[in-house]
């Protein structure tokens, strides 16, 4: 079955994560059944369905009126009705084997021959499942994250029995409804996403448990010193240690005593303080959760690392995933700034083989064995050596760069953290900045940031909180030095936004040139919000483009919310255009622009930068760039093609 062949998707069961993934259907056009066994539950989860519509609808979030969205779920109870026109039947029943295996039965008296299977289990084997039914090539896993309107991520797993076509056409379908499929090619306990995260999880228990660190500790040190986006145990708390505690049960279970639950972790869950859906866990959620800055320990940072890396390690050894894949699954999936692989790599993978050595030398407990991929992984040099080797150059990992049509094309790309920029991430722009200017094969630049989520949402001041005002103060230098590379590049800048243009993304795009904004942007810089300033250039550039009252106004008021119609009016935005067309006049006007002439361009930006402050300087620059485009070819070219009637060819001569 071809994904165009998809009409009809059937949900089985009604609860949050159910009716969750039949909204994210609803909302890519397919018709939907909604179905569980009693009419309340059914009722409630179409109910959930309407109230998300509608928010969505109020942050203009929405392509369609709600209702039309709303009309294509039905919302049922009769099992043969939910499934007999069913192209594929997504289930979404308690993690209970026996439900799932009475479902199943029930299923497949009534689904057509033809439809295919696939289960959003997250623990549970995908062959034991897919050996229930008939149709065992017709059934794999389709592991959303909750909730599944917001969360990129789905997981796609093969059984032994899957076959390939019903693979590509589950990754073809999660694609369709927007969000972003990772392979898991074999039926694996944990998967990818919980096979990583709960030994981690459970690490930072351990250490507590054990008394080498306090929970503040642990804490601060996954935060601000391997950059996640919050506190192991804040997170365990967000996951819901019973969560934690059960996948871990399952892994102990079938992978051994490696993945012991910690005793301490048991404590938890034994006095059901879950996390945050009790209002208690590892922190009292009556109240702020505050963790300090300045408490981590490097001990327990490469402690935690090295567990990161040997999951990850036996996961690529076991053909489970690849590096690539279950690096993108931890970022799209838990908000990591950078997967396990990156991290391992970054930390030296010898450094964490010799902590996890150490660690078992001293405890003797099989969770620091080190595995046989993690040596194989050491001796290649890393999890990523091979393929920098391969490249023979500079490799980004935070941005992507093309060149297309004699456009250069830097596209932000860290989607699962709204595009937020890190300082490795100014060291990339700033370096393809350089190649690009430098390469005369460009002509002009494009930036953009990857989804339709953010252009960028601002600084990512959790990868690198400044310890020092010194600290920060050369975080601002450098910050202003990079925006305003787009500032001098030579060759024109085009910035396409698309979503939230916030902090440090708006200072950034206030260096190019010029600015396309979608409907549904957002402009803001927020800094005052946090008793702050803008810092990369924002004080000075945004009131050379709006003026300087257009400019405190929109810093002093740290406003988030300017649409791009009210930007447009204050002259930021150049032209604002539909959410589809947003990509393609992007695009239309680099190449506008590229087929300009470049050294009239190159002095033009000169002229007008010069005469921000000093008029008279600019109009000398200006009439010296006058006079010297009488020299070039270009100028004559440019007559040529007036008189002519034709384009001009600009060669930059």
């Amino acid at each position: 079955m071809d994904v165009e062949d998809i009409t009809r998707v059937a949900v089985l069961g009604a609860g949050n994560m159910g009716h969750g993934i039949a909204e994210v259907a609803a909302l890519a056009g397919y018709d939907v059944t909604l179905r569980d066994i009693e009419e309340d539950i059914v009722r409630e989860g179409y109910e959930d369905i309407e109230w998300s519509v509608h928010k969505l609808d109020d942050k203009d979030r929405l392509e369609e009126d709600p209702e039309t969205v709303l009309k294509r779920i039905m919302p049922l109870v009769d099992m043969e009705t939910a499934v007999e026109d069913a192209d594929v039947v997504i289930e979404a029943v308690p993690e209970v084997m026996d439900i799932k295996t009475e479902v199943y039965e029930a299923l497949e008296a009534h689904a057509p021959d033809g439809a295919i299977f696939a289960t959003n289990t997250s623990a549970l084997s995908i062959t034991d499942l897919s050996e229930v039914t008939e149709r065992p090539t017709q059934f794999c896993g389709m592991h959303f994250f909750n909730p599944p309107v917001r969360m990129q991520l789905v997981e796609v797993i093969s059984g032994a029995h899957t076959g390939e076509e019903t693979i590509e056409t589950i990754e073809a379908l999660a694609e369709s409804f927007e969000k972003t499929p990772v392979r898991v090619r074999k039926d694996s306990p944990g998967f990818v996403v919980n096979r990583v995260l709960t030994p981690l999880l459970n690490e930072a228990c351990w250490a507590v448990h054990e008394g080498d660190a306090d929970i503040a500790t642990v804490d601060s040190t996954s935060k601000y010193g391997v950059g996640l986006p919050m506190g192991t145990f804040e997170l365990a708390d967000r996951v819901g240690n019973d969560v934690a505690y059960h996948v871990l049960e399952y892994l102990h279970a079938e992978l051994g005593e490696a993945y012991e639950p910690c005793p301490l972790l048991s404590q938890k869950v034994e006095a059901e303080q879950f996390g945050e859906k009790t209002g208690e866990g590892w922190y009292d959620h009556d109240e702020s959760v505050e963790i300090p800055t300045e408490a981590g320990d490097d001990v327990i940072e490469r402690r935690l690392l090295a567990v990161l890396a040997n999951e990850a390690a036996k996961l690529v050894g076991d053909d489970v995933a690849s590096i690539d894949a279950i690096d993108e699954a931890m970022m799209l999936g838990t908000g990591f700034p950078e997967g396990p692989g990156k991290l391992a790599d970054e930390a030296g993978i010898e450094t964490l083989v010799g902590t996890l050595e150490d660690r078992h030398e001293e405890t003797g407990h099989p969770r620091y064995e080190v595995s046989d991929a993690l040596e194989a992984v050491a001796a290649d040099g890393g999890f990523y050596a091979e393929e920098e080797d391969a490249t023979g150059g500079r490799t980004y990992e935070q941005i992507s760069v093309e060149v297309d049509d004699r456009v250069g094309h830097i596209e932000i790309d860290r989607p699962h953290r709204m595009n937020s920029i890190t300082v490795q991430m100014l060291e990339e722009i700033e370096h393809a900045v350089e190649t690009l200017q430098g390469d005369d094969d460009v002509r002009a630049l494009l930036v953009s940031g990857a989804g339709d989520r953010a252009f960028s949402a601002g600084f990512d001041a959790a990868s690198a909180a400044p310890g020092s005002g010194l600290e920060a103060t050369e975080i601002s230098r450098y910050g202003q030095q990079v925006t305003g590379a787009f500032e001098e590049c030579p060759k024109p800048v085009v910035a396409a936004i698309d979503g939230y243009c916030l902090g440090g993304g708006m200072e950034l795009a206030t260096g190019a040139d010029l600015r396309v904004a979608s409907e549904r942007s957002q402009f803001g810089q927020p800094e005052h919000e946090l008793g702050l300033l803008p810092g990369w250039g924002g004080t000075q550039r945004l009131s050379a483009i709006v003026g300087e009252g257009r400019a405190k106004e929109i810093i002093f008021t740290a406003r988030n919310d300017y649409d791009a119609a009210t930007m447009a009016d204050y002259g930021f935005v150049n032209e604002v255009v539909a959410n589809d067309a947003i990509e393609d006049r992007a695009w239309e006007l680099a190449r506008e622009l590229a087929a300009g002439p470049p050294i009239a361009q190159k002095f033009t930006k000169r002229a007008m930068h010069a005469g921000r402050d000093d008029t008279d300087a600019g109009l000398e620059v200006e009439a010296s760039a006058f006079g010297h485009l009488f020299t070039t070819d270009d100028l004559w070219e440019g007559l040529a093609a007036f008189q002519q009637d034709r384009d001009p060819e600009f060669e930059g001569k």
